[in-house]
């Protein structure tokens, strides 16, 4: 079964700097169908203005993966590290006991797009931590790549929890096959684009749920850039 989360239903605000949808529940918007998917808490996608951004804010119990669709992220955080994340890179960083970080424009002028995520740890209490990787755009091109597993598999950053997430981009008709070990779900999210997952058309900003499905078939009907997460 495959549940579309159109993009227009998502929580929406524009804070002028901060243009942001929220695909669940978070901060002033709730909606009691959409709490989450699975460990799936968060999805954010934000697009945030030149020389603009988040100041130093604190997270606690909660996996946080950044990945940036366009522009550049600034990230400083308590720990001590500091980066610009862009296309390619993607950081995954555990808030467990507490963490303070920023997020900021790195550009005075571009805008920056990227989709976070929030995932509940498989505890509480983990030590606070940050990983960071580049991926090359080719290594994913018409097909999908392991950014973040919990076993670290394909050299993909570490989780602490039962979580894979893919990426791909894609070219206009380009198709692909990802396989769902049985008992697992999947979430699939349009950074960009729009395909096909079986018979149902995804959009830009679009997600869907899927369950009780052996695998995922996806075809882009533009050029597409897609994420999947693979969850128990």
């Amino acid at each position: 079964m495959i549940q579309r989360r159109p993009s227009a239903d998502r929580g929406f605000f524009d804070h002028g700097w901060l243009k942001t949808h929220h695909t669940f529940s978070f901060a002033h918007y709730v909606d009691p169908a959409w709490m989450g998917f699975r460990s799936l808490r968060v999805l954010n996608d934000d697009r945030i203005e030149g020389g603009k951004g988040f100041g130093k804010h604190g997270h606690e119990n909660m996996e946080i993966i950044s990945y940036v669709v366009a522009g550049a992220l600034e990230h400083k955080d308590s720990l001590g590290n500091g980066s610009v994340l862009r296309p390619g890179d993607i950081q995954r960083m555990t808030a467990g006991s507490g963490i303070r970080h920023s997020e900021w424009n790195a550009s005075r002028t571009d805008e920056v797009h990227l989709i976070q995520t929030w995932i509940l740890p498989e505890r509480d209490g983990l030590d606070a931590g940050w990983e960071e990787k580049h991926f090359p755009i080719e290594e994913r091109a018409n097909r999908f790549c392991t950014l973040v597993a919990h076993d670290r598999r394909d050299g993909s950053l570490g989780i602490h929890q039962d979580v894979i997430m893919l990426a791909g981009t894609f070219d206009p008709g380009a198709t692909a096959r990802y396989d769902l070990a049985p008992g697992r779900h999947a979430w699939i999210q349009i950074a960009r684009g729009s395909a096909r997952i079986h018979d149902t058309l995804l959009e830009e900003g679009d997600g869907a749920a899927v369950r009780d499905e052996t695998r995922v078939d996806i075809e882009a009907v533009t050029e597409a850039e897609v994420l999947v997460f693979d969850l128990a």
